[in-house]
Formats: structure tokens, sequence, C-alpha cells
């Protein structure tokens, strides 16, 4: 399957730069491991020792292996797609992102996929290998993130990109239920699925920090409106006073408005000093 980008006419769009930071280091990995197992001749070696071998994992403790196998993949096509769709729907995610959030998001995505792909077959002994996992990850932030922008299947039908992530979505769940297959359809929904849970987690969390800030700026911009009120009366019983004396003079006032001049005059320094 092909696809092509297009922003949405009237949209602020721009030009990224060719290969993000996080893209091309993901990218060189992966061409340069496929080309290393290409010409080493051992590629079943490999893929036993550094594929997703869910036996292996729990009885010979390969615990690397839901990490490693995201670098291995099968035939020049298979790599080459990953790296396509990763290159095109990753790099505006990344700009939008950064780098670090990124590539937190795309390990978090292929290695917890690889971990459920190895708890629903436990006993299999077939190496799963490639980044597809982390890929459909990928797949699914690009559709929540940008859902109005349109994606063309084959360069000719358009589709916005939420319909075609969900469309994605169906195929590889359903897909998922094959028993003879090449393919780990498993690994791309629960790329997928654990896509989903983290960015609506990471977004709640957001909300509520968000929730946070605006109730601590309330609270304070309450706090500075009372101590406003506060000044304001204190200078106002202040010109009251001074009024009478100038009319009357010190001796004039009661005990209780001197009491209250010298109390109003202190606590007035007090709030000058702390501005």
């Amino acid at each position: 399957m092909r696809y092509q980008f297009q922003a949405n006419p009237g949209q602020l769009s721009y030009k990224p730069q060719l290969f993000t930071d996080a893209i091309k280091l993901l990218v060189s990995v992966n061409l340069t491991i496929f080309f290393l197992q290409t010409i080493s001749g051992k590629e079943h070696l490999l893929f036993d020792l550094f594929g997703l071998v869910p036996q292996a994992i729990w009885s010979d403790f390969m615990i690397w292996q839901p990490f490693t196998y995201l670098f291995f993949h099968g035939n020049i096509w298979h790599i080459l797609i990953n790296m396509f769709v990763l290159w095109m729907f990753g790099s505006e995610l990344e700009n939008a992102w950064g780098r670090k959030s990124f590539l937190k998001y795309y390990f978090m995505t292929g290695i917890g996929a690889g971990i459920v792909t190895c708890l629903f077959n436990l006993q299999s002994n077939i190496p799963v290998v490639g980044a597809s996992g982390a890929v459909y990850g990928i797949l699914l932030a690009y559709g929540l993130s940008f859902p109005n922008r349109t994606v063309y299947l084959y360069g000719l039908i358009p589709i916005k990109s939420i319909w075609f992530v969900i469309a994605i979505g169906i195929l590889a769940f359903f897909s998922s239920f094959q028993q003879m297959t090449q393919i780990s359809h498993l690994t791309h929904i629960s790329g997928m699925a654990i896509g989903y849970i983290f960015l609506k987690r990471r977004w709640r969390l957001n909300d509520i920090w968000f929730k946070i800030r605006k109730k601590t700026l309330e609270y304070r911009i309450q706090i500075e409106d009372v101590k406003q009120s506060k000044e304001k009366a204190l200078e106002k019983d202040i010109d009251n006073i001074l009024d009478k004396i100038q009319k009357v003079g010190f001796k004039g006032l009661s005990d209780q408005e001197q009491n209250k001049l010298y109390n109003a005059s202190k606590t007035l320094s007090k709030y000058k000093k702390k501005d």
C-alpha cells in the first residue's frame, strides 16, 4: 500500500526538513542492521538471537528481544515499507513533539507490542521481526494528532487520516485472528492499542495539569485582589484621619483613631516592602 500526504487547502503549513533527527537515527540504524544481516548470510541465527521468539524469552531468559526485534526485517520490501511509513508520518509528529518525546513513544509502542505478542504466544518458537509494532503506533498517533489531514491511498483515493487509521486498525484486528500467516498482525494491533492508551493518558494528564495551573493562577489573582482592596481601604481610612488632623490637629484624634493610624501605616509599609 502506498501513501501520499497533502495538507488541507487553507491550512497553515510548513515544509519540515527532509529527515528529522530521530527519523534520521532510526532509519540509519535499521538500514545498517539490515545490510549487515544480509551480507552475514546468517539471518536465521540472527533472528533466533535478536528477533522476538516468545518461547526463548521465557525459557532462555532472552529479555533483550522485545527491544532488538525492532531493528531486524525479513526482506527488502519489509524494511523499505516500514521506513517509508515511519518517515512519512513520523516526521511531523517529531516536529510537533520533539525528538525525546517521539523516541520515547516509538520505543514504548514497539517494545509494548512485542511484550503483548509474547503474552499471547507463549509457546511460539517462530521469530517475529520488524519495526511494524512501533510504526503502527506512529500511524495511530498521526491520525489522532492530525485527524483532518488528507491521505491518498495508492496516490489516487483521498481519505482523512483519522478514517485511514481506523481502517488500518480494523484490518489489523480481524487479520490477527488468522492462524497461518507470515505477518504478525497481533503485533500491529498491539502497537496501536498501546499508543492509544499512552496518548489518552498523556492528554488526560496534560488536561489535569492545565486545570491545576489555571486554579493556582485564579487563586493568586484572587489573593492579589483581596490584598489590593485591603490596601485601598486602609489608604482611605488614613486619608480620612489625615484630613481630620489637618482640621483639628493630632491631639484632636481619639485613641482609637491614633492606634488605627499607627497600625495602618505599619501594614502599608509591609505591603510596599513585599512589592
